[in-house]
């Protein structure tokens, strides 16, 4: 099948020949038919399968065509709204098709002039739109498609209200869209409520789980190697674009800060960070500007960047559906990608459990770390961490069993003990990293204790 099959308008279909678009992505082989039949429609498909192209096209088509005037898509995040307005853009911009992007963070007036002035396409957060609509600034715009894109995103960011109270400004007799990843209570519920008899489509199978274009690779170190680990990944492997999850805000603005001391070209984003620096940070990122992009969960939600070949999470996520999203940015539009996955020893437990309900093939790694240089900040630790050692009480009768070596020996062999035992190595010194057989061990004597503790016994019992 493609494109030439749904026998769209002839200034759309080439805005998709100008876009390289070959053939249509299973999403929207089936959504497409049906928003040209004007139905309501449920889509179950994650970021990153061409959702934008399977709602936008036949918008596009129809407004083309003169059916309908104007539409409405709804998104979770300033970043996505632009995104999504500008992929919009292009693949009508023949038709004379005009897009606006509408969110906070920014002046109301140019917004609401362009809206005035007959923009076809307004791509707006909740927030945003519901004052706007409130306020009555924009009783004129009138959609007959409304879309809501990345409804359970919408549902994580407490945006169900919003969404609910800016249908009571839209008109009843319109066609509406909804999309979404994963399909909780709570946006059923919304499906029941917005939509007339829609019809359901899923393109989230056993394939779109697994990431079968993604290898999946986790190491399993020591909580102080998470530095050191990323520096070293960032070292070897051959990557175009990266894109590092961190937990936390001060995390990914400590992070971006040390890499771009080390010379990599980083940057930090979250949602903290004013607009117009976001923007300069998305944009400079997606034109491969800048290379590493080091983000929180909710600020790279709805970032649909072109040739991320590796996700790294530098913590592991909270929950399994939250690493489906993470590693779900990298490996798309048939291109091979690399997710790879920090764990302490204390989080390994955790991740298995990740990876048996995603059903994810995840291989361990480890770093090889030879040949490297102790870097200053090494030195400066062990120095520190010596002067702050009091001498032990039964030292020189310690020192009486090395009479056989030299003191320059002895010294050497102590530092480089310490080094060794208390991971001061410095960074290509060593390897990071530990091993199955290892964990093996390690998983074992987890279970050997969870078996004598008290708590592990009443267990036991009660099975």
């Amino acid at each position: 099948m493609t494109f030439k099959d749904f026998d769209l308008h002839p200034e759309v279909a080439k805005g998709i020949r100008i876009a390289g678009f070959k053939e249509p992505s299973p999403i929207q082989k089936e959504a497409i038919p049906i928003i040209l039949e004007g139905r309501d429609l449920v889509g179950q498909a994650h970021t990153g399968t061409g959702k934008t192209a399977a709602f936008g096209l036949p918008i596009l088509d129809r407004i083309a065509r003169g059916e309908i005037e104007r539409a409405l898509v709804i998104t979770p995040t300033r970043e996505l709204a632009t995104q999504v307005s500008d992929e919009l853009y292009h693949l009508g911009r023949f038709a004379g098709i005009r897009t606006l992007a509408v969110y906070g963070g920014v002046g109301y007036g140019r917004q609401i002039a362009l809206i005035h002035r007959g923009v076809q396409i307004v791509v707006a957060t909740p927030g945003r739109l519901k004052d706007l609509y409130r306020k009555g600034k924009i009783d004129v715009f009138n959609p007959e498609i409304v879309v809501l894109d990345e409804a359970d995103e919408m549902l994580d960011m407490g945006f169900l209200d919003d969404v609910r109270e800016i249908f009571e400004f839209i008109p009843q007799n319109r066609q509406t869209l909804l999309f979404s990843a994963t399909m909780p209570d709570p946006i059923k519920e919304l499906a029941d409520t917005l939509l007339y008899e829609p019809e359901f489509i899923s393109v989230v199978g056993s394939e779109t789980t697994k990431n079968i274009d993604i290898e999946q690779l986790y190491y399993v170190i020591n909580e102080n190697q998470r530095d050191e680990a990323i520096v070293r990944l960032l070292e070897t492997e051959e990557y175009d674009k990266v894109l590092v999850f961190c937990r936390m805000k001060r995390e990914v603005d400590r992070l971006a800060e040390y890499l771009q001391e080390l010379g990599f070209n980083a940057a930090g984003l979250h949602g903290d960070i004013e607009q117009i620096d976001r923007d300069a940070i998305v944009k400079s990122y997606r034109r491969g500007e800048t290379r590493i992009l080091i983000a929180t969960d909710v600020a790279a939600r709805g970032l649909d960047i072109k040739n991320v070949t590796h996700v790294i999470n530098y913590h592991i996520p909270f929950d399994p559906q939250s690493y489906v999203h993470r590693i779900g940015r990298t490996g798309r539009a048939g291109k091979h990608g690399r997710a790879i996955t920090l764990v302490s020893t204390e989080e390994f437990r955790e991740l298995q459990r990740i990876r048996k309900e995603v059903g994810a093939n995840m291989q361990i790694a480890t770093l090889q770390m030879e040949g490297g240089e102790v870097d200053n900040e090494t030195i400066r630790l062990l120095h520190e961490r010596l002067d702050e050692t009091a001498i032990h009480p039964q030292i020189d009768r310690v020192l009486q069993g090395f009479t056989d070596m030299d003191q320059v020996t002895f010294v050497k062999k102590a530092l480089s003990f310490i080094m060794e035992c208390e991971n001061f190595e410095g960074r290509g010194t060593h390897r990071i990293g530990y091993n199955e057989e290892e964990l093996e061990a390690m998983l074992e004597e987890y279970q050997r204790e969870q078996k004598q503790s008290p708590s592990g016994k009443r267990r036991k019992r009660r099975r």
